[in-house]
């Protein structure tokens, strides 16, 4: 009679296996092959030296702790295999490598602003690494640890180089807040944790952008400056351009006498695209802003009209020259975009015009504007009820 052969035993998936270490000891892992990469898992449990029946009992204990996960290991194996979640092993994976991923894709999609993004997910890495060290899991992450984090954020500094203290203010402390809050939900997305943590937080307890105070210039304010001479004069022609023209520093120290142009009226235009937004715009160029370009000598169609220093170095003058003449405000380059939106609403231009000359995606970025004027125009009629008959 022929012996019936036993069907083979299956091919275990993940091995359980010792290494001796040098006190003796063996220390218990997991062997196996996940997505054709091999993977080594230390359980931190170890096999002692049997001298006492204390050990024996000891290390059985720990073989069956160290089989108990190796059998939920292949369960999450089979499980991520057949398209179910295998989130007990993904929830391994290290938080500041995974922001660094994300990084690196906002940048390979990156154009204009969106280079923005890249660095800030960046700029979180150090808080995170100091706030819970290099080795942070998202098996750390839960409620507690978006809370703490938070409590972090409020009371942690930087130095100077001259043992100076400046905290996080809070728009900076909110932006933290959002990019971890952007890199779990991509977590979730990626099926490393189940729910958002900061889904769970009270929206009392987060902190709430605020919005700055905009700082623009009066027209009283704009004849002072034009009438008070800055040394390089050519940052004050870029100033005052921009005052009239409402273009970005990026987009003016890029302007080249090419893209100025005439239209069949013979009104001057730029035909460009912004830096920020990488968008192709068109904007009327006002005679007001042409009679504050250098002279353009030998300058071809391809060399940029203005030479600027870099936009910290020219904000450093800037805020000399605007002091040097009793104005008070906080006057940075930007200030001109804001002075030529409000200059233009307070000319009664209609808002969708303005909206398109900065080239505002949504029209309710330039109804900030709108609501400084209103303020500004209340302020002046308030003054004139204070006078007396």
């Amino acid at each position: 009679m022929t012996k019936r052969k036993s069907p083979p035993k299956p091919k275990e998936p993940i091995k359980l296996r010792m290494k001796k270490l040098a006190n003796g000891n063996f220390s218990l892992y997991l062997d196996y092959y996940n997505g054709g990469i091999r993977e080594y898992d230390y359980l931190k449990l170890y096999v002692v030296p049997e001298k006492t029946p204390f050990d024996k009992m000891a290390n059985e204990n720990a073989l069956s702790v160290a089989n108990a996960i190796k059998a939920q290991r292949i369960v999450d194996l089979q499980n991520s295999a057949h398209g179910f979640s295998n989130r007990v092993s993904r929830s391994k994976v290290n938080l500041t490598d995974y922001i660094r991923k994300l990084a690196e894709k906002k940048l390979e999609k990156s154009s204009g602003d969106k280079r923005g993004s890249y660095k800030n997910h960046l700029a979180l890495i150090p808080h995170i690494q100091k706030y819970s060290g290099d080795k942070t899991t998202f098996k750390h992450i839960d409620k507690a640890y978006c809370e703490s984090f938070l409590d972090y954020l409020k009371t942690t500094y930087r130095e100077n180089k001259w043992g100076e203290r400046f905290y996080l203010n809070h728009n900076t402390q909110w932006g933290y807040m959002k990019i971890l809050e952007i890199v779990l939900n991509s977590a979730v997305s990626d099926e490393i944790i189940a729910k958002n943590p900061f889904h769970f937080i009270k929206q009392e307890n987060k902190p709430e952008k605020k919005r700055a105070e905009i700082c623009f210039l009066t027209m009283d304010e704009l004849k002072i400056l034009e009438n008070t001479p800055m040394n390089p004069p050519i940052i004050k022609q870029a100033f005052l351009f921009s005052c009239y023209t409402g273009l970005r520093f990026s987009d003016v120290e890029r302007l080249t006498w090419g893209k100025l142009q005439k239209d069949s009226n013979g009104d001057t235009f730029i035909n460009f695209v912004q830096k920020k937004t990488d968008k192709q715009e068109y904007l009327p160029i006002p005679k007001k802003a042409l009679s504050w370009l250098p002279e353009r000598g030998g300058a071809t169609a391809n060399d940029v009209v203005f030479k600027l220093p870099t936009n910290k170095f020219t904000n450093v003058v800037l805020r000399n020259w605007v002091y040097a003449t009793g104005i008070t405000k906080k006057v940075t380059f930007h200030v001109a975009r804001h002075t030529y939106a409000t200059l233009l609403l307070t000319l009664e231009t209609p808002i969708e015009v303005v909206s398109k000359n900065l080239g505002h995606a949504d029209i309710q970025t330039t109804q900030i504007y709108a609501k400084v004027v209103s303020s500004a125009q209340r302020q002046a009629v308030d003054k004139l009820d204070s006078l007396e008959d």
